[in-house]
């Protein structure tokens, strides 16, 4: 497994221990599940310390999810919030935990 091809998700250990009892990880950013927003919302690593600033600032025990895009089973699409803005990994659908390799803590 090439660790180029990872992408990252950030989030609360309590969402994710929800989510390792259930089979699926289902919420797409800080106070958004799957289905409001559509997608799931996921980051490169240079990208994650951007995203830990924008939308966690303050926000305790954080943990890291590293997700293989080769183990999902739902589309992934990197694309830009605005035109000409950097692209996001998106995941169209559930993620399922074992498609998660690894949680690290955040901050």
């Amino acid at each position: 497994m090439s660790t180029a091809n990872l992408i990252v998700h950030l989030t609360e250990r309590s969402l994710w221990e929800e989510a390792r009892a259930r089979g699926t990880y289902e919420i797409s950013t800080r106070g958004r599940t799957l289905q409001e927003e559509g997608f799931i919302h996921c980051s490169t690593r240079e990208q994650l310390p951007g995203t830990a600033a924008r939308f966690f600032a303050g926000v305790p025990d954080l943990v890291v999810l590293v997700i293989d895009p080769a183990r999902l089973d739902v589309p992934l699409k990197y694309e830009a919030p605005a035109p000409g803005a950097e692209e996001f990994p998106h995941v169209y659908g559930p993620i399922p935990v074992d498609a998660v390799v690894d949680v690290e803590p955040w901050g």
